[in-house]
């Protein structure tokens, strides 16, 4: 039997061409995230990681089209908000079981054909943005808000989500925010969509588990907690005191550190840069300060940077978003990044088969009930 390698730390379970993390540098089908986060729309990226290429202008024309005409939810997906809203779930727990009823509306789930496939990614990645976007508002007892054919993916959720059209700044930044969420190699939650559609179950199956995967602190739930975080400690006075208190108690700080990231995570310097841009827009630009305190000691006295989540929180709170809608809206980005390994997971497929190394007792018998 082969090494034990905890958390699969190290072990190559699959072969891609969608991303790569290789010397720290993060790339989308060999397009370095940098350039990408300064010069594309989310929809590029969408069809990039689809296709492992750029789209021509009158792809990208085809692909917005098709996004916009997807994002309206069947009727019934509303009312099936309204059955759970008063119990209070978390967004998390909503989108789970909305991913997995998005299924009964589309009677072509079960093909697999190349083509069936790219149209169902279309349909989910359009429709997931609504979900969250709806759910929120119908929680809220307001009526949801339809997509506005003039404003772009990013622009869009804002608008469903708030009712009101987002600021310039708001949408450069929802929309950096899309792309550097959209994926991130063999994560947990990408595992988990390749290992549910190994099995040639639908793709419907395989975001839905991957949701499943991604509301996990320690994975999608990360920012939310930063935010909490941030909330708790108030004001740059109060940070070097929490942060003591932290370390004293071996207390994890959210946002800090990576699996994968040794020299810092390449994706945090927009979302800073962000943060500091929509802070200042809304009159917010304490918390700003406070995210900059605490990167600056943790880096000092644990040796620590900044990852994604540390900075999307600011950004995402200081656009009025709750901060439990935070994990959903990673989930809206990163469903491209789901969908394109379910793609390619479904173009050569083989059925996950790990092993397990029994370290339980051996050689016992069975006892009858009335002597044990």
């Amino acid at each position: 039997m082969a090494e034990l390698m905890r958390g699969l730390e190290g072990v190559i379970a699959a072969e891609t061409k969608i991303s790569s993390i290789i010397d720290s540098q993060l790339t989308y089908a060999g397009y370095d995230i940098d350039d990408l986060t300064e010069n594309a729309q989310f929809e590029e990226i969408v069809f990039l990681l689809w296709n492992y290429r750029l789209p021509t202008k009158q792809e990208l024309s085809e692909l917005k089209e098709k996004l916009f005409g997807y994002m309206t939810l069947n009727p019934r997906m509303y009312s099936h908000f309204e059955e759970y809203t008063t119990d209070k779930v978390h967004p998390m727990t909503a989108l789970r079981t909305s991913v997995s009823y998005l299924a009964h509306f589309d009677e072509n789930a079960d093909d697999n054909d190349e083509e069936a496939l790219q149209e169902r990614a279309i349909r989910i990645q359009a429709k997931i943005a609504s979900l969250v976007a709806s759910f929120a508002r119908v929680r809220e007892g307001k009526e949801p808000v339809k997509p506005d054919p003039s404003l772009s993916y990013a622009a869009n959720f804002l608008y469903m989500l708030r009712g009101e059209k987002p600021s310039d700044v708001e949408v450069e930044g929802f929309n950096k925010a899309l792309i550097l969420h959209a994926d991130h190699e063999l994560n947990a939650s990408a595992f988990t969509a390749r290992c549910a559609v190994s099995s040639l179950s639908d793709m419907y199956s395989g975001v839905t588990a991957a949701v499943s995967s991604l509301k996990g602190p320690l994975h999608g739930g990360a920012n939310e907690r930063v935010m909490k975080m941030l909330t708790e400690i108030g004001s740059v006075d109060n940070v070097e005191s929490y942060l003591q208190k932290a370390f004293a108690n071996k207390d994890k700080v959210m946002g800090f550190g990576h699996r994968v990231y040794k020299n810092g995570d390449p994706r945090a310097k927009y979302l800073k840069e962000m943060s500091q841009k929509i802070t200042n827009e809304t009159g917010q630009s304490e918390l700003f300060d406070v995210s900059v305190k605490i990167a600056e000691i943790m880096k000092e006295e644990k040796g620590l940077l900044p990852n994604v989540d540390f900075y999307s929180a600011t950004v995402y709170h200081s656009m009025g978003i709750e901060h439990d809608l935070f994990t959903p809206i990673f989930a809206v980005s990163r469903t491209s990044g789901w969908t394109a390994h379910i793609l390619e997971q479904l173009r050569d497929n083989r059925i996950m088969r790990p092993r397990a190394t029994y370290i339980g007792d051996v050689n016992r018998k069975y006892v009858p009930i009335e002597e044990r």
